[in-house]
């Protein structure tokens, strides 16, 4: 089986000192992903550098700070950008794609399959997918925050064995290097503790990113929460990648190769999904859910909060405790007519076909069992 490795190039490691595209940058990290590619390895890019390709053709003289400049300066370099990448890959005889995405892409179930089916796609026809965020059109409610977040999320969605996020640091430090000459850096951690990311500053020291180191270790906490080990740090020529993903980078790697990656429709019902109501359940259908392992059938259920319909998500509650979520195969309606009794009661009933309220395969437990 191929392993599979998500790329995040910042706009730190694609711009010049002015905040322009550096096409040299550009064309490095191109020549260290088609290397990577030689080596059997499928990579999906997530690249910004949209706003510091666009920036000087609107008649602005250095990076905008509005969010109206910033937009229209992704607008016009969102295509540059990708002209750019689109003419470096070709020297290698390899085409790129660009998929822009928005966080309500990753909201709506189907929205959220269709992505994962064209990366997947593209992938088996040897493209490499660029992504970024459409800036152009998100809202405040709807962005990922940065493209870090956006790089966790996708390598959970394709099931990424890495993630690299590339940046102009060379990895996580237990205090900010460029104030403190004693700081240590991690070579390794096992996971990213709410500890670690609370002490962390969110300023990054770039004058052209959007997101810090604190935002990296959010996001690499998403991504080995999602099953994909990560690598936060710098890298230079053509064989950085290969050295990163043969354990020689210079940075700070995230994650074991114990973590399990998390199924698609998990991922979706446990980050992205909406939760539209409460099912209320007893002490047996507790144990069955927290330490058997089973589905939640409607002879454990006690009661039932705010209206939902089939195939959307509601909470799990034990004693006023969520213990977990799914997707439902019964509407709040007929699960409060059918609460208590066994499954074929409630099939005759509903004239559902279903015996499970919530089958396992579309339950996510947000507290562990005993």
């Amino acid at each position: 089986m191929k392993n599979r490795v998500v790329v995040k190039i910042g706009s730190s490691s694609l711009t010049e000192k002015d905040g322009t595209l550096s096409l040299a940058k550009l064309q490095e990290h191109t020549s260290a992903i088609v290397a990577l590619m030689e080596k059997g390895v499928e990579v999906v890019l997530i690249s910004s550098g949209a706003v510091s390709a666009g920036f000087r053709d609107l008649g602005y003289s250095s990076r905008p700070v509005t969010v109206a400049g910033k937009q229209a300066a992704a607008a016009v370099g969102q295509g540059l950008l990708v002209e750019a990448y689109n003419d470096a890959f070709k020297q290698y005889n390899i085409v790129s794609a660009q998929l822009l995405l928005t966080r309500g892409v990753f909201v709506n179930q189907t929205q959220f399959t269709n992505v994962y089916q064209t990366i997947t796609e593209l992938i088996k026809r040897s493209v490499v997918p660029i992504i970024n965020e459409n800036d152009s059109v998100a809202i405040d409610e709807l962005t990922f925050g940065d493209n870090d977040m956006l790089s966790a999320l996708v390598s959970g969605l394709v099931n990424a064995d890495y993630l690299i996020m590339l940046t102009d640091i060379n990895g996580i430090y237990d205090k900010n290097p460029a104030q403190y000459t004693d700081a240590k850096r991690y070579q390794q951690l096992n996971y990213i503790s709410d500890q670690l990311i609370d002490q962390t500053s969110q300023s990054s020291n770039s004058k052209v990113g959007t997101g810090g180191m604190k935002s990296k270790l959010i996001a690499a906490q998403m991504a080995t929460t999602l099953g994909v080990n990560c690598f936060v740090g710098v890298g230079y020529g053509r064989e950085k990648l290969i050295d990163i993903f043969d354990g020689k980078g210079d940075g700070t790697y995230i994650g074991n190769k114990h973590t399990p990656h998390v199924r698609k429709q998990k991922q979706w019902i446990a980050f992205h999904s909406e939760v539209k109501g409460q099912i209320i359940i007893d002490e047996g259908a507790k144990k069955a859910v927290l330490s058997d392992g089973k589905s939640l059938l409607p002879a454990g259920i006690i009661g039932i909060s705010n209206y939902f319909e089939v195939g959307e998500v509601a909470e799990i509650v034990y004693q006023n405790e969520v213990i977990a979520k799914g997707q439902v195969n019964y509407s709040s309606e007929d699960l409060n007519r059918v609460k208590g009794l066994s499954s074929c009661e409630a099939m005759k009933i509903t004239k559902c076909k279903r015996p499970e309220a919530i089958h396992r395969n579309k339950l996510v437990l947000t507290i562990q069992g005993e």
